[in-house]
């Protein structure tokens, strides 16, 4: 399973930044020492995805969310898939419209609300200023991740309250700028009463440049088993962010088919 592969990956090469100090004196504790993270690193970080945020709030993109279902055997069972497209209104207000009509045969699960939350506020997750404080951070340690030098942490809520869903897991870095290039982990809470369960799978949000300046979102994916009190079901999830243009006051948004 591919998410199998992914935490491995993060398991082996993101070490506890004390091991790393200890390993790296030994060829040169100066190099190290100037590695080390900035005190203020979180506040850096939320002051850049704050400019991320700004940023795309003024382009167009079209998403597109597939969600596959199997069964015991490992086969495909059902499925659901749409592609919608972030715009802007002739009045300029931002918002949503639909390309075609949603497909949906799923028949072990039903999506609910909160996925579709998820899909625009926790999947595509921005540590903006005004989401920072929710948050308590922990410096993990340090990767090269696609030529790009950075730190990691990992981030949980410090309280969820009612109706809230939020993200926790590792966030990787750019050590340049501040710019947040990866995120793993998964929307919390899990939701589970006497009568129902609302579980939600663990996932990978990968960044991109655009327009050669800020890193936005350009692919999610998970593959994961969820255990509910009926029996494990494994789900597979891709959401796609594309066709990224900036919107202008007289500018007329054509997408390609």
């Amino acid at each position: 399973m591919a998410i199998e592969a992914a935490v491995q990956t993060t398991t082996s090469v993101v070490r506890n930044w004390r091991i790393r100090f200890i390993l790296a004196s030994a060829v040169s504790i100066a190099a190290w020492a100037a590695d080390d993270p900035p005190a203020d690193l979180i506040k850096r970080v939320a002051a850049r995805e704050t400019q991320t945020a700004e940023a795309q709030a003024n382009y167009t993109y079209r998403q597109s969310l597939t969600i596959d279902e199997f069964d015991k055997n490992g086969a495909i069972a059902g499925g659901y898939w749409e592609t919608r497209d972030i715009i802007f209104s002739p009045t300029q207000q931002r918002t949503e419209q639909m390309i075609d009509r949603p497909f949906n045969n799923l028949h072990r699960i039903a999506l609910t609300d909160e996925d579709f939350r998820d899909l625009r506020e926790v999947q595509p997750f921005l540590l903006t200023k005004d989401q920072a404080f929710m948050y308590e951070s922990r410096f993990k340690g340090e990767e090269t991740m696609d030529g790009v030098d950075c730190y990691v942490i990992h981030i949980q809520p410090r309280q969820i309250l009612q109706g809230q869903r939020l993200f926790e897991g590792l966030l990787w870095v750019d050590k340049k700028d501040y710019s947040i290039i990866r995120s793993e982990g998964q929307a919390v809470p899990q939701i589970r009463t006497t009568k129902t369960e609302n579980l939600f799978i663990h996932f990978t949000t990968l960044r991109q440049k655009v327009d050669g300046n800020f890193w936005f979102p350009v692919t999610t994916f998970g593959d994961d088993t969820l255990y509910f009190r009926d029996g494990p079901q494994r789900i597979r999830m891709m959401i796609r962010y594309s066709q990224y243009k900036k919107f202008e006051a007289d500018s007329k948004i054509i997408f390609d088919k």
